[in-house]
């Protein structure tokens, strides 16, 4: 399906490191490209490098005078509480500018490749970092790595960038960069604002002419209920948005076994919303396709299997649910870890879901969620909100 893929990676991507008792470890993505080393999915893909962001590229949605905070922590390491740096969320650290650069350029070495058609595909498992605002960090993230691509894009002439984020919290920092610009749709599927941080993504937060998209599910919501969502509000508003390009947030931390969230989605229906996106790249935006990673806390379980599956999804060559992690893996796993690693690349589920068309029960609350979204925003864009 994929005439090309590209995988930015540098080890030093890892230094981006809130310290050992932070959830946001960097060993997960170490342990993500070893898997899929190991696996052979980085045989089908372009491995590239990447440099950290230049001042002017972070001020297309930083304001400067954050910047430069967060360079002058950077050199010290002393907290700046106006800057959100030093909090428990965000710690502060030496090198903290460098580390943030860094994974802000990857995400954007990745978008420029697919933009100027060097290649269909790119990701960056290391991206991802949708809460940080134009003047402040938050939500363990410092530069907004996927708002900088939508906006670099812009900057190029796009006329219509689609942003989606499976993420189990909201991706408040994008919305906010791009909530009145009616280029960007930025569509959002999270656990409700009123059990999990940030407190906000509601279906009434609409943006203008409906371009700000929130499906805000319930607590315990898994598989089924979340493709049932998926499914009811995003081919359909991609359809009609005709992007040039689909810009993706691929937090994991939807799975059951997520210690910060109260989804409960296998690694099998993570593994299908990989699936689905791919195809709807194809269908609405020409192929064009940048992918990040984002949140994703269970480290050794979650984390390295399913970005292993979006990786290798977007080649064209989709891992067997069955397969066997490689044994030198688990070894390695065990070393940097000391944690028994999974064995297989399932959770043994077979994800399936009932179409919103066949009917809805306003009794039940993933379909009063996907309802408020839908008629939130589906007549803002010519669309019939009743299925």
């Amino acid at each position: 399906m994929s005439d090309a893929v590209r995988v930015v990676w540098d080890d030093a991507l890892t230094s981006y490191d809130f310290g050992p008792q932070h959830p946001l470890a960097p060993v997960r993505v170490e342990l993500t490209m070893a898997l899929a080393r190991e696996l052979g999915v980085l045989d089908a893909v372009e491995l590239v490098g990447c440099a950290p962001a230049e001042d002017d590229e972070l001020g297309l949605v930083h304001e400067r005078h954050y910047i430069d905070a967060v360079k002058r922590v950077s050199k010290t390491g002393r907290p700046d509480l106006n800057a959100g740096l030093g909090t428990p969320d965000n710690p502060a650290f030496v090198g903290v500018h460098e580390a943030s650069a860094l994974v802000a350029g990857a995400t954007l070495a990745a978008t420029r490749a697919v933009w100027l058609g060097e290649t269909e595909h790119a990701i960056n498992v290391a991206g991802g970092l949708h809460h940080a605002m134009p003047a402040r960090a938050s939500g363990f993230c410092v530069y907004n790595d996927p708002g900088l691509a939508i906006a670099w894009l812009l900057e190029q002439g796009a006329s219509k960038v689609a942003y989606v984020d499976v993420d189990v919290h909201h991706g408040d920092g994008v919305q906010a960069m791009f909530y009145d610009d009616p280029r960007v749709l930025t569509i959002s599927l999270h656990e409700s604002p009123r059990t999990l941080f940030p407190g906000t993504g509601y279906p009434e937060e609409t943006g203008i002419a409906g371009t700000a998209v929130n499906v805000a599910l319930p607590a315990g919501c898994g598989d089924q209920g979340w493709l049932r969502a998926f499914h009811a509000v995003v081919p359909p508003l991609l359809r009609e948005f005709d992007a040039q390009i689909l810009v993706s947030q691929q937090g994991c931390d939807s799975h059951a076994l997520d210690p910060l969230a109260n989804l409960m989605l296998s690694l099998d229906g993570q593994r299908t919303a990989y699936q689905e996106l791919h195809k709807l790249a194809h269908e609405t935006a020409g192929g064009r396709w940048v992918a990040t990673g984002g949140g994703g806390y269970e480290l050794v379980q979650v984390v390295p299997r399913a970005w292993t599956h979006l990786i290798a999804e977007a080649a064209g060559v989709p891992v067997d649910p069955e397969t066997r992690t490689p044994d030198e893996w688990r070894a390695f796993v065990r070393q940097r870890t000391g944690e028994v690693p999974p064995l297989t690349m399932t959770d043994g589920r077979n994800p399936e879901y009932r179409d919103i068309a066949q009917g809805f029960d306003p009794a039940d609350p993933i379909d009063r969620a996907i309802m408020a979204t839908r008629n939130a925003v589906f007549p803002l864009h010519g669309l019939d909100p009743m299925p």
